[in-house]
């Protein structure tokens, strides 16, 4: 492994001003963002002693085609745009902090009429309020539980609320005072949100006033002589009081911080976050994040603290209390890089002032030193079964490399797999592996058009040779594009146009170092020729078959064997499993839209009933929509005239296949991908 020798800059050409740069692949891709006070200093060094750089900075540099560089004119401007465009171009090879386990969160759906609370996981949604993380969902019931009390808030599901207010009965919370159901109007939807209000109110730290409103009221009721209404405002203060002992005070109340301590090793890093609001922990989460270059502690501080609080300006109605917000201080184990512009950042995105800083003395002393204990014991835990390990994913990449004979090890992984049953609703997975790990925004799903005639092996080598065909026509097409416009920049013909102004590449923009196809060597075979049919040669391709686990090479005779407890074969099982498993998903999907008649949804006068009584004559759409007008009106129910209706609208080809590069519906946020 070398540096590329044409990489680096002519000497002087390097401006010595503050500025962010970005190092692309071969395939002009963005593979790494980095920010620098002094530019000519920062750049240079990745070429001064190539031996004597991180294992993976060589690799991005040995990676790399192209740097170029934009400069600002403070080092806040660079932490800004270094920030957007790591978010623009996700780079392969730049820091990317992971929670080390889901954390569930009490969310209150304000953006529905009728709000619920409930617990959640997952990415956030805009216009959802969030209080969290807690460490167990448990612990989340067990608080809703002791609030119900005093605020009755909906907590059912959809189902259940369009049940009750179809039926006028509320459910068994209604029935014992837990909830006012809204469902059947013994409260407006006005009424149930001020109670909603009222309820994050009191999460948000605004205990006080709740608990002196009930005992005034409990006061009141004992003056009245009303003594079981009294008795039953001494119960919920007890509940308020019971939920708030939940929350440790560790603070004064007007405290409002985030407490952040890492630990690391030279090969990963752990970060605890303890979220303090009204002086209680609210909550608490942990992250860990493979060390990509011998950054110290500080850099990974102030890169953690881009990605923390990166979104908080945009989304500060998803996480109001904990998260995403920034708060009015933040409390760090080690100093940023650059401390005063990482605060004048977070001021910004706050609109007020906000600190950060190492506590020296005190109680916040002693909590980060709590903080950085959970840090240490997490980094322990995380090493002792680590799945994400660098080391691991790097040796997997290079015995593949060895057993393959790849010139360089296979950074991008694609494999495929083709689904179907008996010849119908066929379809195909893309799944895509970066640096060993699974990229599902790329991930992507195919309707395959026709089949092969023969057997089922047979139809699994037509559709493997449509799909790849498919796919890097797309990429040529694609690639052919974005060289017009480089060329068309060249020329002048955009004049200064920046990056943010460029077209996003497209879906299918970047070549994989190696495909891997589900299947032997007729499959393998297959890839193969539609790449040679297209003139692509500097893409490798190989088969998994399942039953032996061998790996077949389109022109050997034999496969090749990887050693059962080696890591390449266990990151290829990886890959062909993942893809897999999306085939399966998407194709369970389509079978059960097409049994379901989905295809017919938009003809007028065909209704539920007349819709499951074809699909029970004909079995499916696809045999209906082959079965005459005449055999369509022998169905009961179905006269002549909707009968021609129903033949025309099939034969319009409204349930044919999508078009290449659709994105998917639904799944967007959980398997990435799209339909084509």
């Amino acid at each position: 492994m070398a540096a590329t020798p044409h990489l680096r800059p002519a000497p002087g050409s390097i401006p010595r001003d503050p500025g962010v740069y970005r190092f692309r692949d071969a395939s002009g891709r963005v593979i790494y963002v980095g920010k620098a006070k002094n530019l000519r200093a920062r750049l240079s060094s990745y070429f001064r002693d190539f031996a004597g750089l991180h294992p993976r900075t060589q690799q991005m540099v040995s990676t790399a085609a192209d740097v170029d560089w934009t400069v600002v004119g403070t080092e806040v401007e660079a932490l800004q745009l270094e920030y957007s465009w790591i978010k623009q171009y996700d780079p392969r090879f730049n820091v990317k902090y992971r929670d080390d386990k889901s954390y569930p969160y009490l969310a209150v759906t304000l953006n529905e009429e009728i709000p619920r609370v409930q617990v959640m996981r997952g990415a956030k949604r805009r216009g959802v309020r969030y209080f969290g993380p807690y460490s167990h969902a448990w612990a989340i019931r067990e608080t809703v539980d002791l609030l119900l009390r005093v605020f009755p808030v909906r907590t059912c599901s959809a189902g259940v609320f369009r049940s009750a207010r179809n039926s006028g009965r509320p459910c068994l919370l209604g029935y014992i005072g837990k909830c006012v159901a809204p469902c059947v109007g013994r409260a407006t939807p006005a009424e149930h949100r001020a109670l909603v209000d009222d309820f994050c109110s009191f999460l948000a730290g605004d205990t006080g006033r709740f608990i002196r409103e009930l005992e005034a009221r409990m006061g009141e009721a004992a003056q009245e002589m009303e003594y079981e209404r009294a008795a039953r405002i001494r119960d919920d203060i007890a509940a308020l009081r019971a939920a708030l002992e939940k929350q440790a005070v560790v603070l004064p109340d007007s405290t409002d911080c985030d407490v952040i301590a890492m630990a690391d090793d030279q090969l990963e890093a752990a970060v605890q976050i303890f979220h303090v609001r009204g002086g209680r922990i609210r909550g608490r989460r942990g992250y860990v994040v493979d060390k990509v270059t011998d950054a110290g502690p500080d850099e990974l501080m102030e890169t953690f603290l881009g990605q923390l609080y990166g979104d908080a300006g945009e989304e500060a109605d998803v996480d109001a209390d904990t998260g995403g917000a920034v708060p009015r201080e933040v409390l760090v184990s080690d100093a940023p890089a650059d401390v005063s512009a990482v605060a004048s950042w977070l001021s910004e995105r706050r609109g007020s002032a906000v600190t950060v800083r190492v506590p020296r003395r005190g109680d916040k002393k002693d909590l980060m030193e709590t903080v950085a204990k959970n840090a240490r014991e997490a980094l322990a835990r995380h090493k002792t079964h680590r799945a994400g390990d660098l080391s691991t994913r790097s040796r997997a990449l290079n015995e593949i490399q060895e057993a393959l004979d790849l010139p360089e090890a296979p950074l991008r992984i694609e494999c495929y797999d083709i689904s179907n049953l008996q010849g119908e609703h066929v379809v195909a997975s893309m799944v895509v592996f970066e640096d060993g790990l699974a990229r599902k925004s790329e991930y992507r799903r195919f309707s395959i058009r026709g089949s092969g005639a023969g057997g089922a092996e047979q139809h699994d080598v037509a559709a493997m040779y449509e799909v790849i065909k498919r796919r890097f026509t797309r990429y040529l097409e694609e690639s052919a594009r974005a060289g017009e416009v480089a060329r068309m920049g060249e020329s002048g013909d955009h004049g200064d146009r920046s990056a943010e102004d460029a077209p996003a590449p497209g879906k299918f923009a970047y070549p994989p170092n190696l495909v891997v196809v589900d299947g032997a060597r007729p499959q393998a075979e297959a890839a193969r020729r539609a790449l040679d049919e297209l003139g692509i040669e500097d893409v490798a391709v190989c088969g998994l078959a399942k039953r032996l686990e061998e790996v077949w090479l389109p022109d050997d005779e034999d496969p090749v064997i990887l050693p059962r407890t080696g890591e390449g074969l266990y990151l290829l099982q990886r890959v062909r499993d993942e893809a897999h498993r999306f085939a399966i998903a998407y194709h369970r999907r389509k079978r059960a839209k097409a049994l379901t008649g989905s295809a017919l949804d938009d003809l007028p006068g065909l209704g539920p009933t007349r819709r499951s009584a074809l699909i029970k004559e004909f079995g499916s759409v696809r045999r209906l929509a082959s079965a005459t007008a005449e055999e369509i009106a022998t169905v009961p129910g179905i006269g002549p005239k909707l009968a021609d209706a129903v033949h025309a609208h099939l034969a319009g080809g409204s349930a044919g296949a999508g078009r290449d590069g659709e994105q998917a519906p639904a799944q967007q946020g959980t398997d990435g991908g799209g339909d084509t």
